[in-house]
């Protein structure tokens, strides 16, 4: 049964159908209302993406696009994280009839071919720096949001984090505990990113508590639970380091079952603090002490921030930095 077919039935215009699809219920009477809803549950009328898309010109689907290539398959979905952040906003999409695309683009070219292919409504950026790859996303027409970026510029809707807060607050909890030679384990760092945000925080506690920064207690690679695992294999022959300081929980579950592998007790020989708060951190054993981040409202605030563009609303507040805390668990022993 078309859209027509019900019109027929229902003795209106097929306009005044597309009214009640589309919730425009007061341009027709409730009775009306009322019949038109029982014809389309009667005959399971589904309305055809590609016939809205051509009334409307535009496409009803959002793209999700990481800009972050990870040389390990799957890095990407395989975040506990991203999986949670990218959860909140389906569900914001889908009570607005919107529909979802996550995408991993390396380059302008695929972006664009992405662009052109699906006419998408909006695009909701992650991994995005200061570079060509943003000016060309800047200049398209196309409404964005960025999600922890430390791009600044106050046209441009950013939700972010305090990133240099949480690596302080995990490094200061170390500090407290009486550790002093602690690994800083993070995915490759770009200048003015997210991890090297996190690294500022890192310094600031070591100075604060008299203790100088060694390069070679930073540990940079790929991010997941197999990388994680045999850096965990690396440091478990560091008899100098007591302590790790982990950006990504995905990244300190790895590590810690590297060290229990290689026969290193936690957290009586090396203990560690992890960063995000993820469902990884309460089924490590031990349970893993982390930063918290509410992956879920970071998705809920960037999807209303793309609704509000696409709908014309006024948007107060371009730039949201969402707070962190320090979750105690079991993965840290005072010395």
């Amino acid at each position: 049964m078309t859209l027509k077919d019900i019109a027929r039935e229902a003795g209106v215009s097929a306009t005044t159908v597309s009214n009640v699809i589309n919730n425009k219920k007061n341009r027709a009477s409730p009775e009306m209302v009322s019949r038109i809803q029982a014809i389309i549950a009667r005959e399971n009328y589904i309305p055809s993406m590609t016939a809205r898309t051509l009334a409307k010109n535009v496409s009803p689907i959002i793209g999700i696009i990481n800009h972050l290539v990870y040389r390990v398959s799957g890095g990407f979905m395989a975040d506990p994280f991203h999986n949670t952040f990218m959860g909140s906003i389906e569900d914001r999409v889908r009570e607005r009839e919107f529909f979802l695309m996550v995408r991993t683009v390396e380059d302008t070219r695929g972006l664009e071919e992405i662009r052109r292919n699906w006419n998408l409504a909006g695009m909701i950026f992650t991994g995005l720096f200061q570079d060509e790859f943003f000016e060309y996303v800047y200049a398209m027409k196309t409404p964005f949001v960025l999600i922890d970026s430390y791009i600044d510029k106050p046209d441009v809707c950013n939700v972010g984090l305090e990133d240099k807060k949480g690596a302080y607050l995990a490094t200061r909890h170390l500090l407290e505990r009486g550790h002093r030679v602690i690994a800083f384990t993070s995915p490759f760092m770009r200048r003015g990113g997210v991890v090297s945000h996190r690294m500022l925080g890192y310094l600031q506690a070591l100075q604060e508590f008299g203790v100088p920064f060694n390069p070679e207690m930073v540990f940079e690679q790929e991010i997941s639970i197999g990388e994680g695992i045999r850096l965990g294999h690396l440091l478990s022959k560091r008899k100098d380091i007591t302590a790790i300081f982990s950006t990504a929980d995905i990244l300190a579950a790895g590590i810690m079952s590297g060290l229990r592998e290689a026969g290193v007790s936690i957290p009586e020989e090396k203990s560690i603090v992890g960063f995000d708060d993820s469902y990884l951190s309460q089924i490590t054993y031990p349970r893993l002490t982390t930063v918290h981040q509410d992956a879920a409202e970071k998705g809920i605030v960037a999807i209303e921030l793309m609704l509000a563009q696409l709908t014309g609303k006024p948007i107060r507040e371009r730039k949201i930095v969402l707070p962190v805390r320090l979750v105690e668990r079991e993965s840290v022993r005072t010395i």
